[in-house]
């Protein structure tokens, strides 16, 4: 096929297009900096751009949709810029061009209203309750891609969950940064069950949803490794995989909550664009039990996850090498 990913320079979007490139497809990119996905074809731009969005939808066949404005904190606009009517010029612009396939990748956290979530498949997404601008605006756009769904223009979305691996500067980096500055609090003692998704299972989820838009078409997928663990454990293992000493000390997750939906509010307030301490989503990843139903999910896709956790976090280890053990 001729794929176009948008958001490619991202870790999960560029894994994704570095399979579509091994499978023998022919791919094109569209990001506002390089991809540096070698085999395939750069289109720099922003989805906040009809025309260079148009530009780069012209003569592909399918389309895998990443590219999103991800952050605990901004202005609700610049959310809604991106993720919401940038979505809406995605669709606009495939179905222009006559695309037949398109894959919106989601997250859990659109169906998140901060309660526990113990083996649930994907529910409807819910822009209302869902915490944050980032998940409400990303809730709306699922909608808005599956609503768009018809013979002539397919479209499924995947919600992977918590996606990490080498590289990744969204929960790697950050825990690492935190824990080894001693700013790592374990929340309720770490004992909450949760799971995570390494990346390059991810990657192949979603492209096993391109492969199979005839059974997963018009509906949403949430998307894991399938090892729910407790998250202290998970902490202490990126930990040391980086050479870094897990945390060892406890905050109280009510605590938590509170203290981040305030500085949420000051950080928006103030204007500051570097992520805060701590948001209330992110006092509720880290203290509240979220792991998925995988069996509907590994069926429709024909697809099991081939990197274990603990074999993901070896090769996290190999990354950072010596010097970061």
């Amino acid at each position: 096929m001729r794929v176009l990913v948008t958001g490619a320079s991202g870790l999960l979007g560029g894994a994704v297009a570095r399979l579509l490139v091994h499978q023998g497809h022919t791919v094109a990119t569209f990001q506002r900096r390089p991809s540096g996905v070698d085999g395939a074809t750069d289109f720099r731009g922003s989805v906040t751009n009809a025309g260079e969005l148009d530009a780069a939808v012209r003569g592909a066949e399918g389309i895998i949709h990443l590219a999103a404005k991800v952050s605990f904190t901004g202005r609700a606009a610049e959310f809604d810029e991106v993720n919401v009517a940038g979505t809406r010029r995605v669709l606009d612009a495939a179905r222009g061009a006559g695309v037949r396939d398109v894959v919106f990748v989601s997250s859990p956290s659109v169906a998140n209203s901060g309660a526990a979530i113990t083996g649930l498949a994907a529910e409807p997404a819910d822009p209302v309750r869902a915490h944050g601008d980032y998940s409400r605006t990303k809730a709306e756009a699922e909608l808005l891609a599956l609503a768009a769904n018809s013979p002539e223009l397919r479209v499924a979305a995947v919600r992977p969950h918590i996606v990490w691996g080498p590289g990744d500067t969204q929960l790697v980096e950050r825990v690492l940064a935190r824990a080894r500055h001693g700013r790592l609090p374990l929340l309720d003692a770490g004992a909450a069950l949760i799971d995570t998704t390494y990346v390059d299972n991810a990657a192949a989820a979603i492209v096993a949803a391109l492969h199979r838009m005839d059974h997963v078409s018009g509906q949403a997928l949430v998307v894991s490794n399938g090892e729910p663990r407790p998250v202290g454990e998970l902490l202490a293992g990126i930990c040391a995989a980086g050479g870094v000493k897990a945390p060892s000390w406890a905050v109280p997750g009510v605590l938590a909550r509170a203290g981040g939906a305030v500085v949420e509010r000051l950080w928006t307030w103030a204007g500051r664009n570097e992520e805060p301490p701590m948001t209330r989503f992110l006092a509720e990843q880290l203290s509240t039990a979220h792991w998925f139903d995988q069996r509907r999910t590994r069926e429709l896709l024909d697809w099991t996850p081939a990197v274990s956790l603990d074999d993901g976090l070896a090769k996290l280890a190999a990354h950072y090498g010596p010097a970061g053990r």
